[in-house]
C-alpha cells in the first residue's frame, strides 16, 4: 500500500498531569470536523471523561462528533487490528500512553509488525508538557540505571505541546523552553492552555515520512550553532567538517518503500553535549540537572563509503542503541547519485533513497552534504564525529558518484 493510502498514527505522551487526557477529551468532543480514532490506555492516571466512556463495555465505540474512542485492555496490536475493520470511519489514529510510559515500544510497533506496516504509518510522537511542573520533573533524581521519564518523553518528541502556560511567568516559561531545547532542539514547541490546540498543527506531521525529510527545509535537521544556554551553562552546537553520516544500508538489494533494520543493543555510553554546570539554583531552590539526555547534530560535505557506514552503524547500535532515542538524517553515498535518507527509534532504522522514488537524486552542480541529528542519553559528540570520519570514502570513490 502506498504511504499516502495508509492511516497515519500519532503517539501522545507526557508526564502524569500534563494534560494528555484533556487534549483527548477535546478531540473526542470538539466540533473540529476531524475523524480521529483515539486509543486510550485505561491504565493511565485518569480515564477519558467518565461520562463519555465508563458506561460502555465495548473496546471501540463512536463519539457524537464522529470520532472513535478505544480503550486498550490488552495487546495494542490486537486493538489496532480490530480498529482497522472500521477503517472507513476515521482518517487518523491517536494513541495515548500512560504518564510513565516509554514511547519507544509503541513507535517501534509500526516498524516491525508486517500487518500493521501494510495499513498504518507512524506520523509523529507528540509530547504534552506541564509548564508549571516540568522543570521539577526534569530535575528529579533517579537511581542509577533508571531513566527519567520526562526527559525521555521530551527527547522522543516530534512536536511538544507546552501546556498550562497561563500558570507561569514569562521568565519561567523562557526557562522551561530553554530546558526543553537543551534536550531536543529539533522539535517545534506549541504554547497552549487547557491543552487547546488547532489539530492541524499536531496531526498529519509526517515526521517519519522519508519523502518529507528530503523535501523539508534544511533547518529540519539543523542543530543550532554553538547555542549557549546562559542560565544553565549548557553549550550546544553541531560540528562541520569532513565527517560521515548514519543509517545507510546495502543499496544494491531489493527495495520497496523503506527498510527496517533491527540490531541487538546494549547499554553503554559516555558524557556528551548539553553538559555544563549541573548544580545551580532556580528560584531559591537547588536542582541537579540531568544533562545525560541531549541532541548531537553533525553536518558535513563529502561522500560516505557504504560498507564502512554499515559496519560503523551496526557497531554503534549494538553498543549504544538503547541510549539513542531518535535519529534522522540525509546522506551522500559515494558512487551513486541517489540521495539517501533515514529515520530511527533506538535500534530500529527506516531508510530509503531517491532510487525508490523518495525525492530527486543529487542534481548536476548541486552541493552534496550529509546532515544527521542524534537525540539520546550519554551521547559522545567526539566519538560520533570520529565514527563519521572513519566512514568517509576515498576521494576517487567519492568523485565517482558525482555527475
Amino acid at each position: 500500500m502506498a504511504p499516502a493510502d495508509k492511516v497515519p498514527v500519532s503517539v501522545v505522551t507526557g508526564f502524569l498531569g500534563s494534560g494528555k487526557t484533556t487534549l483527548i477529551n477535546h478531540i473526542l468532543t470538539g466540533e473540529h470536523g476531524k475523524k480521529v480514532a483515539v486509543i486510550e490506555n485505561e491504565y493511565g492516571e485518569v480515564g477519558v471523561d467518565d461520562a463519555l466512556v465508563m458506561d460502555t463495555k465495548e473496546e471501540i465505540f463512536e463519539m457524537n462528533n464522529g470520532c472513535i474512542c478505544c480503550t486498550v485492555r490488552g495487546d495494542l496490536i490486537r486493538i489496532l487490528t480490530k480498529l482497522l475493520k472500521r477503517k472507513n470511519k476515521f482518517d487518523h489514529i491517536l494513541i495515548e500512553t500512560t504518564g510513565l510510559a516509554d514511547p519507544a515500544p509503541v513507535a517501534q510497533t509500526f516498524f516491525v509488525d508486517e500487518d500493521l506496516k501494510h495499513s498504518l504509518r507512524l506520523d509523529s510522537i507528540l509530547t504534552v508538557v506541564d509548564s508549571k511542573h516540568i522543570v521539577m520533573h526534569l530535575d528529579e533524581e533517579k537511581p542509577d540505571g533508571v531513566i527519567n521519564e520526562s526527559i525521555q518523553q521530551v527527547a522522543f518528541a516530534d512536536k511538544i505541546l507546552l501546556n498550562k502556560v497561563d500558570l507561569v511567568s514569562e521568565a519561567e516559561k523562557a526557562e522551561v523552553i530553554d530546558r526543553i531545547k537543551a534536550i531536543n532542539r529539533t522539535s517545534e514547541i506549541i504554547e497552549c492552555t487547557q491543552a487547546r490546540v488547532d489539530l492541524d498543527r499536531i496531526l498529519g506531521l509526517q515526521s517519519f515520512d522519508l519523502e518529507k525529510i528530503l523535501s523539508m527545509d534544511p533547518a529540519f535537521l539543523t542543530v543550532e550553532e554553538e547555542h549557549h544556554h546562559h542560565h544553565h551553562g549548557h553549550d550546544h552546537g553541531h560540528d562541520h567538517g569532513d565527517c560521515a553520516q548514519c543509517a545507510a544500508g546495502d543499496h544494491d538489494h531489493e527495495h520497496h518503500h523503506h527498510h527496517d533494520h533491527e540490531h541487538e543493543h546494549g547499554e553503554e555510553g559516555c558524557k556528551e553535549c548539553a553538559a555544563g554546570d549541573k548544580d545551580h539554583t532556580h528560584h531559591g531552590h537547588k536542582h541537579v540537572h540531568d544533562s545525560r539526555v541531549s541532541s548531537v547534530g553533525i553536518e558535513c560535505e563529502g561522500a560516505l563509503d557504504m560498507q564502512r557506514l554499515n559496519e560503523w552503524l551496526s557497531t554503534l547500535l549494538q553498543e549504544k542503541g538503547a541510549d539513542i532515542y531518535r535519529s534522522k538524517g540525509i546522506l551522500n553515498i559515494a558512487g551513486t547519485d541517489d540521495k539517501f535518507v533515514f529515520h530511527g527509534v533506538h535500534m530500529m532504522l527506516q531508510f530509503g533513497s531517491s532510487r525508490e522514488g523518495l525525492g530527486k537524486p543529487w542534481q548536476p552542480g548541486e552541493k552534496r552534504y550529509n546532515r544527521v541529528v542524534f537525540i539520546g542519553k550519554d551521547l559522545n559528540r567526539k566519538e560520533l564525529n570520529e565514527g563519521f570520519r572513519s566512514c568517509m570514502a576515498d576521494e576517487a570513490a567519492a568523485n565517482g558518484g558525482e555527475a
